[in-house]
C-alpha cells in the first residue's frame, strides 16, 4: 500500500512538473505571433498579393485557346439518305501588342500593392509584440504587488500574534489586540484582491498567446527598467525612415500616383494582333456510292488599331480625380508626419520626465524601508502607538506599490517610444 501510495505520490509531482513551464519574453512574443489569429489571416493576405503580382496577371502576355469538335448528323429524304461525320479543331492566339504603357503601370501597382500587404503585416507584428510586451510586464507588476502585500500582511500577522501573547502575559491590553487583528485582517483582504489581479493578468497573457490554459507559467524575465539615453532629433530621423504607418501612407501615394499614370495611359491608342488557324474535315457517307471526305484549312493572322477619340469626357473627368486623389495623398503624408512628430515629442518628454520620477520612486522607497524598520523598533519599545505605526505601514505599501508602477509605467512609455520610430521589432527579436 505503501508503494501504491508512493507511486501516485511520484506521477503526481511528474504531472505538476509538466505543467509549469519557464516563459522569457522572447518566448511570449514567439508564441503570441505563432498563435495570433488576425496575424495568420494578414498573412494569407499578403499571401495572395504575392501571388497576384505577376507580369501575367499584368497583360503582358498573349492569350492561347485551343478547340475541338466532333459532329455526327444522319439525313434521310425521298432519293437518299446518309450519314455525314464532321470533325474541327484549331488554335488561335490574341495579344495586345500596346496599350498605352498600362502593361508596366499594371505590374508598378501590384508591386506596390505586395509591399503594402507585407507594410500592414508589419504593422499587425508590432502591435502583437507590443501588446505582450505590456502584458508580460503586468503579470510581472502585479505578482511584485503581491509579494509587497505578502510583506506587509506578514508583518501585520507577527504584530497581531505578538499583541496576543503579550495580552497573555499580561503586557498588553485588548484593544492593543483588537487593533492589531483589524490591521491584519485588512492586510491579508488586500493580499487575497492581488492575488486576483496577478491570475487575471497572467490569463490576459495567456489569452494573447492563444495558449491553453492548463499550463502554469513561470515568468523569467526581471521586473526592472532600464534607462537608455536617447536624442530627440536621432528619433526623427528612425520615425521618419522606419515608422511603418508612415511607410503605407508613403505606398498608398504611390498608388495614387500609379492611377495618375493609368488615367494618362487611356489617352494612347491600343494595338492588338489575333491570329489562328482551324482545320475541318468532313464526311459523307451515302449507301450506294461509300463515303467521302472534304478537308477545309483556313489560317489568319489581324492587327486592330483602336483609338477612342472621344468618349463624353470620361478620360478628362478620370484624370482630373486621379490628380486630386494624388494631392489628397501628398496633404495626408503631410498630416501623418505632423501628427506622428508631434506624438514623438510627447512620448520623448513623458520618457524623460519618467525616468526622473523612477529614480525619485527608487530614492522614496528606500526612505519607506529605513521608516518602516525604525518604526518598527519604536513600536515595538513603546515610543509610538500602534496607530503611528499603522500610518507607516500604509505608507511603505503606498511607496512600494508606487515604486512598481513607476517602473512599469516607464517600460510602457519606452516601448510605445520604440514602435513610434520602427525599432520595437528589432529591439524584441535578437
Amino acid at each position: 500500500m505503501k508503494r501504491y501510495f508512493l507511486i501516485c505520490f511520484l506521477l503526481l509531482v511528474s504531472i505538476l512538473g509538466q505543467a509549469q513551464q519557464s516563459l522569457s519574453l522572447a518566448d511570449a512574443i514567439r508564441i503570441s505571433l505563432e498563435n495570433n489569429y488576425d496575424l495568420e489571416m494578414q498573412q494569407s493576405e499578403q499571401l495572395i498579393a504575392e501571388v497576384r503580382n505577376s507580369w501575367g496577371a499584368a497583360g503582358r502576355y498573349p492569350y492561347l485557346n485551343l478547340t475541338g469538335a466532333a459532329n455526327t448528323n444522319y439525313n434521310r429524304n425521298e432519293t437518299e439518305s446518309y450519314l455525314q461525320n464532321q470533325y474541327s479543331g484549331g488554335a488561335s492566339v490574341s495579344w495586345t501588342l500596346f496599350d498605352g504603357f498600362a502593361v508596366n503601370l499594371n505590374k508598378q501597382r501590384f508591386d506596390e500593392l505586395e509591399t503594402l500587404s507585407g507594410q500592414n503585416t508589419g504593422l499587425m507584428v508590432e502591435s502583437t509584440i507590443q501588446s505582450v510586451i505590456l502584458a508580460y510586464y503586468d503579470v510581472l507588476l502585479e505578482k511584485e504587488k503581491l509579494n509587497v502585500y505578502a510583506e506587509v500582511m506578514q508583518l501585520s500577522e507577527d504584530l497581531y500574534n505578538k499583541s496576543t501573547l503579550q495580552r497573555e502575559i499580561g503586557s498588553a491590553v485588548t484593544y492593543d489586540v483588537l487593533q492589531a487583528q483589524n490591521s491584519f485582517l485588512a492586510d491579508k483582504s488586500a493580499y487575497l484582491l492581488q492575488q486576483v489581479s496577478y491570475k487575471n493578468a497572467l490569463r490576459n497573457l495567456q489569452f494573447l498567446m492563444a495558449d491553453d490554459a492548463s499550463i502554469q507559467w513561470e515568468l523569467t524575465d526581471n521586473f526592472e527598467a532600464i534607462p537608455v539615453e536617447y536624442s530627440l532629433e536621432e528619433l526623427k530621423e528612425a520615425m521618419l525612415a522606419d515608422n511603418k504607418s508612415l511607410k503605407s501612407q508613403y505606398i498608398n501615394r504611390n498608388l495614387m500616383q500609379n492611377a495618375v499614370a493609368l488615367a494618362k495611359s487611356d489617352y494612347y491608342p491600343t494595338l492588338s494582333f489575333s491570329g489562328g488557324a482551324t482545320a475541318t474535315r468532313t464526311g459523307i457517307d451515302y449507301k450506294t456510292s461509300g463515303i467521302s471526305w472534304a478537308n477545309v484549312n483556313n489560317f489568319y493572322g489581324n492587327f486592330t488599331l483602336s483609338f477612342n477619340l472621344y468618349g463624353g469626357g470620361a478620360k478628362k473627368r478620370a484624370l482630373q480625380i486621379a490628380q486630386i486623389e494624388q494631392q489628397m495623398g501628398d496633404v495626408g503624408i503631410q498630416q501623418m508626419t505632423h501628427e506622428l512628430t508631434n506624438q514623438l515629442n510627447n512620448v520623448y518628454e513623458f520618457y524623460l520626465v519618467r525616468k526622473t520620477l523612477l529614480d525619485v520612486a527608487r530614492e522614496n522607497l528606500a526612505t519607506a524601508k529605513l521608516n518602516l524598520q525604525i518604526s518598527r523598533e519604536k513600536y515595538e519599545n513603546g515610543s509610538i502607538n500602534s496607530f503611528n505605526f499603522r500610518d507607516v505601514q500604509n505608507l511603505y505599501l503606498n511607496v512600494a506599490v508606487g515604486e512598481l508602477e513607476a517602473i512599469y509605467q516607464f517600460i510602457d512609455t519606452h516601448t510605445n517610444l520604440l514602435r513610434l520610430t520602427g525599432g520595437i521589432v528589432q529591439q524584441y527579436s535578437e
